[in-house]
């Protein structure tokens, strides 16, 4: 989503606001590790920018100092840091970050979220402030932290951000009467969610959504060359009954296939965060957007509606009914041409008082 720019920003917001954009660059390649940006200013302008790419790769921190000492390294010593994230402390696949500003002469850091990983928070300030560089921190707090919900709920809880799609009908239906074409949204409200699939590490569907569609659940729509691996394709099935033909079982990418036999959502959402999957996106049917929504498993909502009455068929959240409604928070609704995208954020009892 576009970062909004205020024009009362501060200096220190217009900066993060580009490590913002920086960061965006990383969302769904980085797992099991947060996506991260990060900019370095000297005398009132940009030396340095960069993101973290891939888990094993150099971190944002490292990037920029790296592009700063390409553009002008005169610069670089008594520069300011601009990062998403706290910069790490200890060393894991890569070296800690501490490390290389303090060997860059950088002499601030500005950073927005402290980093919800036990081994990290809190302990650059420290680090920093011995080796006398200025720490400023909470610039743009929100936004950053939003930019790493998935990676604050696996690092914290061991279970994955959970993302629920579907396309229906006015009336809640995602299947058209018989005889009818399977599609119920239009092109291009189908193109946007399947560009969701890049944001995430596993896509969930059910057996029956296999056996009816046969889906390929692979990334398309502009992703080639983005280094992006193909996320896991994970199905549940009670009776095990997959056509041996279907084309998650035979295509090029047949080995990023999980079927997930006899197993709950809540058990096979666990086994995958052991695997550093980060984020899952459940594609269908309505049965196991269902058992998400009334087990409380879902973090972020995309529902595409169409302006079409199917009067019945599968409902989008199928199954005994939920125990209670379910209101969304920070929504969004956007259209695409005559169809309508609404997005928002599940608040459940336990997350926040009750609203009459």
């Amino acid at each position: 989503m576009p970062l909004l720019r205020d024009k009362n920003d501060t200096p220190d917001q217009r900066w993060m606001h580009l490590a913002l954009d920086q960061a965006q660059r990383g969302v769904g390649l980085t797992s099991p590790n947060p996506p991260v940006g990060a900019v370095i200013v000297a005398q009132g302008k940009v030396t340095g920018q960069g993101f973290h790419r891939k888990a094993g790769e150099a971190h944002a921190e490292v990037e920029a100092i790296r592009d700063a000492q390409r553009s002008n390294p005169k610069l670089l010593p008594g520069s300011t840091l601009y990062v998403t994230l706290e910069p790490c402390c200890t060393h894991g696949r890569t070296p800690p970050c501490t490390e290389a500003v303090k060997a860059a002469g950088i002499k601030r850091v500005v950073f927005g979220a402290r980093d919800p990983n036990p081994k990290h928070a809190g302990r650059c300030r420290d680090i920093f402030m011995l080796a006398g560089i200025e720490v400023t921190e909470g610039v743009l707090e929100a936004e950053c932290n939003a930019l790493i919900r998935p990676f604050t709920k696996w690092i914290t809880t061991g279970m994955p951000h959970v993302i629920a799609k579907a396309g229906q009908s006015l009336d809640g239906r995602i299947t058209r009467p018989a005889g009818e074409g399977q599609w119920i949204t239009s092109d291009a409200a189908r193109a946007h969610g399947r560009r969701l699939r890049m944001r995430v590490d596993a896509i969930i569907v059910g057996a029956e959504t296999v056996r009816k569609d046969n889906p390929q659940l692979t990334l398309r729509d502009g992703s080639t060359g983005s280094g992006k691996l193909q996320p896991w394709r994970v199905v549940l099935t009670r009776s095990g009954d997959i056509p041996p033909h279907s084309r998650i079982l035979t295509d090029e990418f047949k080995d990023r296939t999980l079927i997930m036999h006899g197993k709950d959502l809540p058990d096979v959402l666990k086994d995958l965060g052991k695997r550093g999957v980060m984020t899952v996106l459940i594609e269908g049917g309505g049965i196991i957007l269902g058992q998400a929504f009334r087990e409380k498993l879902v973090d972020e909502v995309f529902w595409y509606i169409a302006p079409r009455l199917c009067g019945g068929g599968r409902p989008s959240v199928a199954g005994s009914a939920l125990p209670q409604s379910v209101e969304l928070d920070n929504v969004t609704i956007r259209p695409m041409g005559d169809n309508v995208l609404v997005h928002g954020f599940p608040v459940w009892p336990d997350q926040s008082t009750s609203k009459s």
